[in-house]
């Protein structure tokens, strides 16, 4: 242990976060100086890449992630494959950075979801939450010979919580504000949002999913266009929104569920697409609106999903984005619309890389896990307490 009680006595450290969502584009890899810890973290990037996947591992993750397709072996190997990529990530950007491995004290590793199921079931007489992640950490840390945080969901879902989402205390410790009401938003595959209105105590934040983000727009764009995304939402701006398909997602369960919930690729993957093309199967839709179809409904989701919160739409001083679903005009004119009171702001505005934010989110998780500090918020997660997130990999 006394590695561990060295690095955390260290104030200052060379931290790598490491991400990759439930896009599964690639891996996301941010070296960051990191001072403090709590509301005095000060941070400071110096660097970011994003490493994207080859396209075969990609498609083996997106297989494996369906219900009913990750057979135990592929997972098995599959674990320790994303981990081999996830060290050859930290050793590329250190090589850009200039910066020797061996100056890098600390990773915090999200690892790739391959399957979230926050929702609590009885299952062989136990009372249940689940969520895996792969990228096996103990590849991760022996690779780049440095301590190594990762599955920092399973803590929150052992106190009953659904694991999900983490970087709301990464929100809270840097938007916070005596001054404005804020909501973070991100929009990834799933878009999630933050509320902190001002004043806000660690108690009483609020966070949840609002459902997809990017994730059914990609996966139809390949379908409808084989491209990867829309990009600079082009395609649906060329569309209309049909009010007749657009009426019938919003029916979906998840949207009137109450917080604290989380989503992902289980809810809004492959079937939900294919539900969406057996519908147009009657509409008869242009490929176009299609598009802008479901491009609405993620702009629509965020903003209806005020309603869950104690903070007005019209009450809301400033929406910060960031995320993939920034590029996209066609959400931000929608989200302009819904969010007609709100200055609209990027993370980039308040120095924090929108691209950037989840990897440089997850570097400041793991420097609060080796401190001990917790980092759930039950009033986001309904973990019965806070709790430190994390388990922890030596050399």
């Amino acid at each position: 242990m006394q590695p561990l009680i060295k690095l955390a006595n260290k104030n200052e450290k060379f931290v790598v976060g490491l991400m990759s969502g439930t896009s599964m584009d690639g891996i996301d890899a941010a070296l960051v100086n990191i001072k403090n810890n709590g509301s005095d973290t000060e941070i400071d990037l110096i660097n970011f890449q994003t490493f994207p996947y080859p396209d075969q591992l990609r498609d083996e993750l997106l297989k494996i992630s369906q219900p009913g397709q990750g057979s135990v072996d592929k997972i098995c190997r599959l674990n320790f494959v994303v981990g081999e990529y996830f060290a050859d990530a930290v050793l590329e950007l250190c090589k850009q950075s200039n910066i020797n491995v061996s100056y890098i004290d600390l990773i915090g590793t999200h690892g790739q979801t391959i399957h979230h199921l926050p929702d609590s079931i009885r299952y062989l007489n136990k009372t249940i939450r689940s969520t895996l992640q792969i990228g096996e950490p103990a590849v991760v840390a022996n690779r780049i010979g440095c301590i190594t945080v990762a599955n920092f969901r399973s803590a929150d879902m052992a106190q009953g919580g659904q694991g999900a989402p983490l970087v709301p205390y990464f929100d809270y410790i840097i938007f916070n504000s005596k001054q404005f009401n804020r909501v973070i938003l991100n929009i990834g595959g799933i878009a999630n949002i933050t509320i902190l209105k001002k004043n806000s105590t660690v108690s009483n934040v609020l966070a949840y999913d609002t459902g997809p983000g990017n994730m059914v727009v990609n996966a139809l764009m390949k379908i409808l266009y084989n491209k990867e995304y829309d990009e600079d939402g082009v395609v649906a701006l060329m569309g209309t929104i049909s009010d007749e398909l657009l009426t019938s997602l919003l029916q979906h369960s998840f949207f009137k569920k109450p917080i604290p919930k989380s989503t992902g690729r289980a809810e809004f993957g492959k079937p939900f697409v294919e539900q969406i093309l057996a519908a147009n199967n009657k509409l008869k839709l242009k490929p176009e609106d299609i598009i802008a179809t479901v491009t609405e409904l993620t702009a629509r989701t965020i903003a209806q999903s005020l309603k869950f919160s104690q903070l007005p739409i019209d009450e809301v001083d400033q929406l910060i984005m960031s995320g993939g679903g920034i590029y996209n005009k066609a959400i931000i004119h929608s989200l302009s619309e819904y969010f007609f009171n709100s200055e609209i702001l990027l993370t980039d505005d308040f120095n924090i890389n929108g691209d950037a934010k989840e990897a440089i989110c997850f570097a400041v998780l793991a420097n609060e896990t080796i401190a001990g500090f917790p980092t759930n918020l039950p009033s986001v997660t309904g973990a019965k307490t806070p709790t430190i997130l994390g388990s922890i990999y030596f050399t």
